[in-house]
Parts: C-alpha cells; sequence; structure tokens
C-alpha cells in the first residue's frame, strides 16, 4: 500500500474526510475476518481485530473489554476510550452481538 507523509497541520484539517470515505463492506461473515471491529453484546463491549469464525463465535486478536466508551460517537469517530482493559485473544458468540461497526483506529494496547 502507498504512503505519503504529511504535517500534523495537515493531518488535521484532512482527518475527517478521510475517516469519512472509508466505509467496510460486509456481504457475509467471511468477510469480517482481517477488519477490527466495536462489539456491542447484550451485556458488554469488545473492540478487536477479527482472525477467524468458529461457528457462531468470532476470534479477535488485540482485543479489549471496553468498560466506558465515553461519549458513543466521540468514541467511534476519534478512537478514544473512556475506560477500557487490554485482553488479548479472546471470542464474541455473534448470537448475543446486538450491534457491531468498523473501527478504523488503532487498537488500544494500554489500560485506562
Amino acid at each position: 500500500m502507498p504512503t505519503i507523509e504529511v504535517s500534523a497541520e495537515t493531518y488535521e484539517k484532512i482527518k475527517d474526510q478521510l475517516a469519512a470515505n472509508e466505509r467496510v463492506d460486509i456481504s457475509s461473515l467471511d468477510d469480517l475476518v482481517g477488519k477490527c471491529f466495536f462489539f456491542r453484546t447484550v451485556t458488554y463491549h469488545m473492540v478487536g481485530r477479527v482472525t477467524r469464525l468458529i461457528g457462531r463465535m468470532v476470534e479477535l486478536e488485540n482485543a479489549s473489554w471496553v468498560a466506558d466508551a465515553g461519549r458513543f460517537m466521540n468514541a467511534i469517530k476519534d478512537g478514544v476510550l473512556k475506560e477500557v482493559e487490554p485482553v488479548g485473544q479472546w471470542f464474541v458468540n455473534l448470537d448475543t452481538v446486538t450491534d457491531f461497526g468498523p473501527w478504523l483506529h488503532d487498537l488500544p494496547k494500554d489500560q485506562k
């Protein structure tokens, strides 16, 4: 993938336009593999990269339990979570997922 370097000032001016143009196309559950998502289940929230599907389970790598996302729109737009616990590998039962969306930011690495 080609890369370009821009100043921090230029990045701040265009970052919202870049994120708005990123769209994740999901036609089947297999399309989840390799992409990062924010999952909301009946009782908890997780963020991580899907590595594989096992029946009705998704395996996540670099996963984190999100205890408090803060203002939800800001969390999704800016990738800033108020309280988060990285757990590494994790499995989510799709039968408990109420909704999910693409996570277009770096996955959390630190507890906060």
